[in-house]
């Protein structure tokens, strides 16, 4: 799946395009891996609520300051993104049972942009 992002850090919820996706498989019960290969972004599972997803970006500024003098700075100027990403991590597995995504009733899945705008890949694999 590609998805093109529209800020330097956002959230986009892709919960509905993994049901698709799922669905389209025809997966009764098995797993679904969400990943992602950039370095920059990560996945997640939470709560879509505007709030909430301002106050994850607060807490990764909070965390891992963009203004800080690192290393990798030198060659990118995004070291900030990469260990971010460290943090959120690049995959979620979640259970499809029914053909269904086994989620809470709040969860969404998320991918965390840290580098953008940029265009990005999410593999979607499911496993019978």
């Amino acid at each position: 799946m590609e998805i093109q992002t529209s800020s330097r850090s956002e959230l986009v919820d892709i919960t509905d395009r993994v049901r698709a996706i799922v669905k389209e498989s025809g997966t009764e019960n098995g797993i679904c891996v969400i990943s992602t290969r950039h370095t920059t972004c990560g996945i997640i599972i939470n709560e879509n609520e505007s709030g909430l997803r301002k106050d994850i970006l607060g807490m990764l500024e909070a965390l891992v300051p963009e203004n800080k003098s690192y290393a990798h700075n030198q060659i990118d100027d995004n070291a900030h993104s990469h260990l971010r990403a460290i943090l959120l991590g690049m995959n979620e597995s979640i259970p499809i049972e029914d053909g269904h995504l086994v989620l809470g009733t709040w969860q969404s899945i998320f991918f965390v942009e840290l580098d953008g705008p940029r265009t990005r890949n999410i593999n979607v694999k499911i496993i019978s």
